[in-house]
């Protein structure tokens, strides 16, 4: 058993539910998050309020899950991120997992 994580921008939502529902992971947990980059653009350095909120609305998900379910999401990703148009693509990692109860 290993612990996928997932990150994406909100506008992929739906899309990575689709995903897992293909990749058969059928128990995982998501949470929104604020997404950051630390470069800084000419556009956000030459905001007149710099204490505005320069973050993307995001969503995180996990699952403890089986290394041919993690496969197939790596699998569907890698494809999906081809077909990107922005430079926005889901960004997947795999954490092993020692112990577990």
């Amino acid at each position: 058993m290993k612990l996928l994580i997932v990150t994406v921008v909100e506008e992929y939502h739906e899309d990575i539910l689709e995903l897992f529902k293909d990749a058969n992971i059928e128990n995982f947990s998501e949470s929104d998050i604020d997404g950051y980059k630390t470069t800084g653009s000419l556009l956000m350095t030459s905001n007149w309020f710099p204490s505005e909120k320069g973050a993307a609305d995001s969503r995180l998900f996990f699952s403890f899950t089986e290394d041919e379910k993690i496969d197939a999401v790596f699998k569907l990703t890698e494809a999906y991120n081809k077909r990107l148009v922005t430079y926005n693509p889901i960004k997947a990692v795999v954490v092993p997992i020692e112990k577990y109860i």
